[in-house]
């Protein structure tokens, strides 16, 4: 049966559909991704093929003569990192893992420095870009535009894969990635990812690496969540619904002092205070019980790990940085290695990097 593809169908018609009737529309002929929008492209057998196709990478970089091998596979292709929303973590992330594909690429991160500035669209600025490029990643404020840049490029006379680096307050797929990864490495001798309690604590209602984390962990077997945060910042209905319906154990608590011993990860944000209607609005709201720090640390099993999609303000103290199970400088580092195997995948060279690992390490 013949792949759907977004050729087939009106903006209209996608825009209309819900996230999980797009997601067949989103793939390669094989099962992998085209273009990257949302967590809920990934289920269990998708995540466990990309996470290990990371680790193959991460092991073949560690000699001189696999970065060579790493730095062919891909070096005729060309990305654009579009970045209209300021990111210098996720940024740099992809740029070193298009670095380590030999991928050349090309950025804006200023949109007064492209035609935008006079007035021209975001879609007519991105066909220029697939123009010039074999990929678009691209992260933005505006909700739903990285789902209409897909739909418009594979509409176009040269479609090209569109990778959502962050969109609006809605999805943050490869945060996502990056965050499954780092458990999956953290209990995979531990019994694995699966019979474990995840706490996300503070601006849940506005964070969207929680909501996209939130949706890929129903992938795997009894992980249950919670949800620790002021009400004004509490976890959105939608997200709730979602586990509901998908018969996953959770619930909200605004005690935060209580569930650290239950906690297998713990999941903190800082406040998206640049979400804010009204200047000051996030300032007004008491978030000083919903910090970790040293204290907090005693009530923390030995095995559990602590996470942060960072920047961090004062939501995590830096005494406690050096604790092995601050895991959120490793967390950062696992972005680079799964973002590297997705582009790998999605420009088709897995196989080819399977191979290798098999032959060689």
């Amino acid at each position: 049966m013949r792949p759907r593809r977004l050729l087939d169908i009106s903006w209209g018609e996608f825009d209309a559909m819900s996230v999980e009737q797009k997601a067949p529309y989103l793939v390669q002929s094989d099962g992998t991704p085209y273009h990257t929008l949302f967590a809920q492209q990934f289920d269990l057998a998708l995540l466990e093929r990309l996470t290990h196709l990371a680790t193959e990478i991460r092991g073949i970089a560690k000699t001189r003569a696999g970065m060579g091998f790493l730095r062919e596979l891909v070096c005729h292709k060309r990305a654009m990192l579009y970045f209209s929303q300021p990111s210098s973590r996720t940024f740099l992330s992809f740029l070193s893992a298009c670095q380590i594909l030999g991928v050349q690429t090309g950025e804006v991160r200023d949109t007064s420095t492209s035609s935008e500035f006079k007035g021209e669209s975001r879609e007519d600025s991105v066909r220029t870009f697939s123009s010039y490029f074999d990929m678009i990643i691209m992260r933005t404020p505006e909700k739903g535009l990285a789902e209409h840049t897909a739909w418009a490029m594979s509409n176009s006379e040269r479609p090209i894969p569109i990778i959502n680096a962050g969109s609006g307050q809605d999805q943050h797929p490869t945060q996502a990635l990056l965050d499954v990864y780092t458990l999956v490495r953290s209990f995979e001798h531990l019994g694995g990812l699966r019979n474990r309690t995840v706490v996300f604590v503070g601006d849940l209602a506005r964070g969207r690496t929680v909501r996209s984390l939130s949706r890929l962990l129903t992938n795997y077997p009894n992980i249950r969540q919670i949800f620790v945060a002021p009400a004004p910042l509490q976890i959105g209905e939608d997200v709730l619904d979602n586990l509901r319906n998908k018969g996953v154990t959770h619930y909200c608590s605004d005690d935060f002092q209580a569930v650290i011993p239950e906690a297998d990860a713990i999941y903190m944000t800082r406040v998206q205070d640049e979400w804010d209607k009204q200047k000051g609005d996030s300032a007004r709201i008491d978030i000083a019980r919903f910090h970790f720090g040293l204290e907090q640390l005693k009530l923390l099993r030995p095995h559990a790990i602590l996470m942060h999609p960072l920047p961090r303000r004062e939501e995590i103290s830096t005494a406690v940085d050096h604790d092995p199970r601050a895991m959120y400088w490793r967390q950062m580092r696992n972005g680079m290695w799964i973002r590297t195997a997705l582009i790998a995948m999605t420009f088709g060279c897995d196989k080819r990097i399977h191979e290798y690992h098999r032959q060689n390490l």
